[in-house]
């Protein structure tokens, strides 16, 4: 009995998904052909039912066109303000998130779902702003346009010779909880159009002229109407699979045709479009590699390569399926995509061929329940030689594969083994239990080599049985009519073991099989997850797809003027000429493709969401293996993840230089103003003073004052100087001269540096006397405590105390500068040593802000620390340590 009990960890998936979808808000597209098909309207006349009940509505944007029944339709609704964006001199209205966030509506009216945000919005695409509002929980009404749909783009621009811009990616259309389709035919449409319901009576006649012609509004309906079917139809598949529906529903035609290796495929395949053609129904080519398939005439590979290229070209969808039946596998892949036709050939090249064929035919047509089943005759044509030579299996390398002509010898072997050992066990066993380890032998030859070695063993086996040990011996003559049952029941039994073991050995593979696609696609995203440069992308990259594809890899990526530059060693195996077609069309070229067949490497554009990347080339050691659809899609989606790791370490890259841009840019500001101002003022004073010098009238004591205040003019702007070239030394690397000595010293040469900027203020000094001899760079300590005592100088009123303590405490030495004026402003702890930084951006104190910047540069030299914080009730202080090592020892005094 088939066990039907659900899968807990699915159940345990699907809660958990319906959980996260309850807290998502909910997202409705009301699609259209065209504008002026009566979206907005619709959206707005949907909004007010809802406002009815109760819900809280907002209007976030939506475009009425000067279209009075549209803007009609807003009465009574609560209409959000725009936000307002300056670009180029002109003021952009666009959606305000943030406005809409703290509003925070049960549903909210975004139109114009495709549109480009102004730059320096939030977000580039309002679609973005829609998925924002979704997760924070609040449903959204929207409305789209077929023509902005990213897939359909191209198709649109052909039909009306218009190319749009704006353009939306189809997996966020997907993503919608449904979609309302909004049509109108193209007669009507047309008379609002000239009726002026849709432009402007200008507009409108200009419309007419170019994309509202009739032709394109008809195709344009259609291709709304496919879309919105293709949604519906997806979402009736994932119902089926979600409810474990087996029966097919005839809900939509869905075609199915079965490729195979026979001469007639390209026939079978053409039929096959025909009859998907006049039914309007999508159709599947499919491939099922059997174990009787596993291995064939490179004529007969070749041709089912060739119908699955050709029906892919037709428009089919096309895969490889692996199976021990080929009725059954087909079926229930049938039932799974929701088929209602299938497509087989029939063979006229002889009766043995129609005898297989028909039976094939035969079982389907058991088997088929709810599907249909058509049958295509082929012409009658030659078959290549069968004996040709052989390749790979299409799902299965060699070594998975095996090789028959060893399978059939080990099996002979292993029963000539199996006879030799019974030989040994006739004398203590009876005859029931030698046959036992006959059927062990056959057991282990099917597990071991596959079905074709088990029945050989099989026979072999009753064969060696009857012969060697059945009476009378020597001979296939059997005295006991018995024994013939006996043979008969082993035989039957050593078959049906060899073929359920061949079976579940060859399911076995084909699980092993996707379980290494699956695990190469884990490992590749991992480490593409992990790898922080464009480098050890591309080396990820390489390791992984070379063995996954047996091919050598190789990657080319643009440079800045979008010319390829081969990432990896190309040697002549790759055409640089080649990856630039592919890269500059987005088309994949070169081997198995109709661009450039002949090449010998196949090249595949890696696509991420904004742009193309770069390209991938792979010159396979076998050109069958890269082109089954199976290994396509796996290309496919491994150059997509490739594509995107590329893209977000291009963006690291650009957000890194943007900052460094940015501090640079803070820099150069900080520097022209310290030119333009701390610099400049001191000049311009100097120069007036030096002209007031030069009045013939000027008092002799009023000349000295003058003289002392250009020194001492001269003097701040010396200070401001040799801080900048401080800074700048102490940036590119500064030599420290350390010696032994007192602390005491350097105190008191800071202290007379400074006596001229504290000579209105209070200086006490507080060392102590245990302090120990320090190993430091004299000039440059004494420099860090004449910039603390400056700087507690200049941000302190005159009359204040300042405190200059030294403690020796434990392994170091603690400095400290106090004073008691205002303090440091709030959060300036952290930041007061940073370069460039005023501890009070609004003051008229002279400064650069490089002063504390210049002390944590030299203290951190020494291996000490420094901070800055406030102490109560009012005042700041500064504090630095000192290492305080162990000084040498003082050579012994000359007796």
């Amino acid at each position: 009995m088939t066990d039907q009990r659900p899968d807990p960890d699915a159940l345990l998936d699907e809660l958990k998904r319906e959980e996260l979808e309850a807290q998502r808000g909910r997202l409705k597209i009301f699609f259209g052909a065209c504008a002026g098909v009566g979206k907005t309207f619709a959206m707005l006349a949907a909004a007010r039912i809802k406002q009815q009940e109760g819900v809280k509505v907002l209007v976030g944007v939506v475009e009425t066109h000067g279209r009075k029944e549209t803007a009609a339709q807003l009465d009574g609704l609560e209409v959000l303000p725009p936000s307002r964006i300056e670009y180029k001199g002109r003021a952009l209205s666009e959606f305000d998130i943030d406005a809409a966030l703290a509003v925070n509506p049960q549903l909210i009216l975004i139109d114009e779902f495709a549109h480009s945000n102004a730059p320096g919005s939030r977000h580039p695409k309002r679609w973005q702003d829609v998925e924002e509002l979704l997760a924070a929980g609040i449903d959204v009404y929207t409305t789209l346009n077929v023509q902005h749909l990213e897939s359909l783009n191209d198709v649109v621009g052909q039909i009306t010779g218009i190319i749009v811009r704006e353009t939306l990616p189809d997996h966020v259309f997907d993503m919608a909880d449904e979609v309302s389709l909004v049509d109108l035919p193209p007669d009507e449409l047309l008379s609002r159009l000239a009726a002026g319901k849709v432009y402007l009576p200008q507009q409108a006649e200009r419309a007419v002229k170019n994309f509202f012609r009739k032709g394109n509004l008809l195709a344009l309906r259609e291709l709304a109407l496919r879309r919105t079917a293709d949604r519906v139809d997806a979402q009736m598949r994932a119902y089926r699979a979600d409810q474990s529906i087996k029966p097919v529903w005839h809900a939509r035609e869905r075609l199915l045709v079965c490729v195979g290796p026979g001469p007639g495929t390209e026939k079978l395949v053409r039929s096959a479009k025909r009859l998907a053609a006049n039914l309007d129904a999508d159709w599947i080519a499919v491939y099922v590699e059997t174990p009787k398939l596993q291995r064939l005439p490179e004529e007969q590979r070749a041709r089912i390569l060739k119908g699955l290229r050709l029906a892919q070209e037709l428009g089919a969808e096309t895969t490889v399926l692996g199976g021990s039946s080929l009725a059954a596998t087909l079926l229930a892949y049938a039932r799974t995509r929701n088929v209602s036709k299938l497509v087989v050939g029939k063979s006229s090249r002889g009766w043995i061929a129609r005898r297989w064929e028909g039976s094939l035919v035969a079982e389907l047509s058991r088997l088929s329940g709810d599907v249909d089943v058509y049958v295509v005759a082929h012409e009658l044509e030659e078959d290549a030689d069968k004996r040709g030579k052989r390749v790979p299996s299409l799902l299965f390398s060699d070594s998975e594969s095996g090789n028959a002509a060893r399978g059939y010898l080990a099996a002979a072997a292993i029963c000539f083994a199996t006879t030799e050992l019974n030989h040994l066990l006739v004398p203590y066993f009876a005859l029931s239990n030698v046959i036992m380890v006959h059927l062990l032998a056959v057991v282990l030859i099917a597990t071991r080599y596959g079905r074709g070695p088990g029945v050989l063993a099989s026979f072999l086996s009753v064969a060696a049985f009857d012969f060697f040990f059945v009476p009378p011996q020597l001979s296939f003559a059997v005295s006991d009519t018995q024994y013939l049952l006996t043979f008969i029941v082993m035989l039957v039994v050593a078959l049906i073991i060899s073929q359920l073991t061949a079976r579940f050995r060859f399911e076995a593979t084909i699980a092993t099989y996707r379980e290494r696609r699956t695990r190469a696609l884990y490992d590749l995203g991992r480490e593409l997850a992990g790898a922080l440069t464009a480098s050890q992308i591309i080396e990820t990259a390489v390791g992984r797809l070379e063995p996954l594809f047996r091919a050598k890899v190789m990657l080319f990526i643009p440079d800045s003027e979008d010319r390829l530059r081969a990432a990896t060693d190309t040697g002549n195996d790759a055409d640089a000429g080649v990856a630039q077609w592919v890269f500059d069309n987005q088309q994949p070229a070169g081997l198995g493709t109709n661009t450039l067949p002949s090449n010998a490497a196949l090249y595949v554009p890696l696509k991420a969401p904004m742009r193309v990347r770069g390209v991938i080339a792979l010159l396979p050691e076998e050109t069958v293996h890269p082109f089954l659809p199976e290994q396509q899609r796996l290309l496919e989606t491994c150059a997509a993840q490739i594509a995107l790791a590329l893209e977000r370490v291009h963006y690291v890259e650009v957000a890194q230089d943007a900052i460094v841009a940015m501090e640079s840019e803070r820099l150069r500001n900080s520097v022209l103003s310290v030119v333009s101002h701390d610099l400049r003022t001191p000049l311009t004073n100097m120069l007036g003073m030096a002209n007031m010098l030069n009045a013939p009238t000027l008092p002799p004591g009023q000349q000295a004052e003058i003289a002392q205040s250009i020194q001492d003019e001269a003097l701040r702007m010396t200070k401001l100087v040799t801080n900048l070239l401080d800074m700048a030394k102490l940036q590119s690397g500064v030599k420290l001269n350390k010696e032994w000595q007192l602390l005491d010293e350097v105190v008191g040469s800071a202290v007379r540096a400074c006596e001229r900027s504290l000579r209105r203020h209070k200086l006490e000094l507080d060392l102590s006397r245990d302090l120990p001899v320090l190993e430091y760079d004299a000039v440059l300590i004494e420099r860090v405590l004449v910039n603390l005592l400056e700087n507690a100088g200049k941000y302190t009123p005159a009359g204040s105390r300042i405190e200059l303590a030294a403690r020796h405490d434990g392994d170091k030495v603690r400095i400290t500068v106090t004073d008691d004026g205002p303090g440091l402003p709030a959060s300036m702890e952290h930041r007061a040593f940073d370069k460039f930084t005023r501890g009070a951006p609004e003051s008229t104190t002279p400064g650069v802000g490089l002063g504390l910047a210049i002390c944590r540069a030299i203290i951190e030299n020494h291996g000490g620390t420094i901070e800055a914080g406030n102490v109560r009730p009012h005042g700041a202080r500064f504090c630095f340590t000192l290492p305080a090592g162990a000084p040498p020892a003082l050579p012994p005094d000359d007796a």
